[in-house]
């Protein structure tokens, strides 16, 4: 007997609806909103990205640049990826320019991430024969003069050291440097791709490191004569990052994640809890699998490393380069405080931005004091975002330990007058 209304009609059920032209009852998914979901135990997307696996800890901490852009030859011989360290974040105010959106000619503000970017050198180049099986290296070319900081990447105990390297290698420049004409004519008459080697110059930077990050940085543009003319001719010499990248250009980041250690499967893969009367613990996976196949498979959530990976993030916009050698290289058109881009007390756990440095809008993936890689994009950029022409209106100095009030130091002391600390 069916279940009757307070006012008598019977309650029909869902089930016993039909559409006049199908067999189909009307509570069958396939007139579902797609916005409605079924039952979990039909639909239930999964927790964590398969995309990612191994999650294992990486096995560099320089990140690397798997692929680089593709060669246009039209353009100049140019290079395509530079190396800065991570100092922090702090945000912008800038008016939106994007006819049609909501936002449009309003002020946003926006997190940003700066990076300390010391001008680069290079010591080498590397010509590369492209072969069926990919890219086979044919010869590498030193540079004359080699600092110590990139000296130490050769060593693993650099003060116990005889500190002998390239010291028989410097004597190829001896007698006019025919046996490095001669390789470099080889990389010209063979080649198809030709890297230079760079390093940073740590030193400038107080990372608590000596021993220099080096990379190969593939030189686009111009054909092979060119690139190799213009890699020799940048031997030894200083790159700023001005030189590779620009202003409201998009980059890719390469880099290693923050490292979180051994995790449990809730905070590794995202997993819903348990209830809370569940035997043996609740931050679980109830069910590892069926009793067939007799695995366990690889896609069930399980405990292990989190964090220490290696990711690249495409198409981050540069918002500003901001010259290390400028006094007050954090005032804009419109806030005409004389500030640098170092916040009161420094940046957290890094200290003060010296150096040449870039805002990306963002976050950027590592801790601070990392290492990180930035590419040049490999497509063209044509989305609105990437042709958008930025003005910074502010940028925020205030201290980043705590509630920051105060801009500049000088605007502190004006404010809170003579304090204790002052008076000692």
């Amino acid at each position: 007997q069916q279940p009757r209304l307070r006012w008598g009609r019977k309650r029909v059920h869902e089930a016993s609806l039909r559409c006049p032209i199908s067999p189909l009852p009307l509570s069958s998914p396939v007139y579902r909103r797609r916005s409605q979901m079924s039952h979990r135990k039909f639909e239930r997307p999964r927790h964590g990205s398969l995309g990612f696996l191994p999650r294992k800890r990486a096995s560099r901490h320089r990140g690397k640049v798997k692929s680089f852009p593709k060669d246009d030859r039209s353009k100049a011989p140019h290079l395509t990826a530079f190396l800065a360290y991570k100092a922090g974040m702090t945000h912008i105010l800038r008016d939106v320019d994007k006819p049609g959106s909501k936002a449009h000619k309003k002020e946003v503000v926006e997190a940003v991430t700066v990076l300390e970017a010391p001008p680069m050198v290079v010591v080498g180049m590397v010509g590369y024969v492209e072969t069926a099986k990919g890219l086979r290296a044919l010869t590498t070319v030193w540079a004359e003069h080699l600092n110590d900081e990139v000296k130490r990447r050769f060593y693993k105990n650099w003060y116990r050291s005889k500190k002998k390297a390239f010291t028989n290698y410097v004597k190829k420049y001896a007698d006019g440097q025919k046996d490095i004409n001669a390789e470099l004519e080889r990389i010209k008459q063979y080649c198809q791709c030709v890297r230079v080697l760079a390093h940073t110059q740590i030193r400038k930077i107080k990372v608590g490191q000596k021993k220099a990050h080096l990379m190969e940085i593939q030189v686009n543009g111009g054909d092979l004569a060119a690139k190799v003319d213009f890699a020799a001719q940048m031997f030894e010499k200083q790159v700023p990052v001005d030189a590779v990248f620009a202003k409201d250009e998009m980059c890719d980041v390469i880099g290693v994640t923050k490292g979180h250690g051994y995790e449990g499967v809730t905070t590794r893969w995202g997993c819903s809890r348990l209830p809370r009367k569940t035997h043996r613990g609740l931050r679980k996976v109830a069910c590892i699998g069926a009793w067939h196949p007799a695995k366990v498979q690889y896609s069930v959530p399980r405990a292990g490393q989190n964090g220490y990976h290696h990711r690249t993030e495409m198409n981050k916009k540069i918002y500003k380069i901001g010259k290390g050698a400028e006094e007050n290289n954090a005032t804009t058109e419109f806030d005409l405080t004389e500030k640098s881009i170092n916040p009161v007390g420094g940046f957290p756990h890094y200290g003060l931005v010296r150096e040449d440095y870039l805002l990306l809008k963002g976050c950027v993936v590592g801790p601070r004091k990392r290492v990180v890689t930035l590419r040049k994009p490999l497509f063209e950029q044509t989305q609105r975002n990437a042709v958008e022409e930025v003005t910074l209106k502010f940028i925020d100095t205030s201290s980043k330990f705590g509630h920051g009030r105060f801009q500049t130091l000088e605007e502190k002391d004006k404010f809170m007058g003579m304090r204790k600390k002052a008076s000692i």
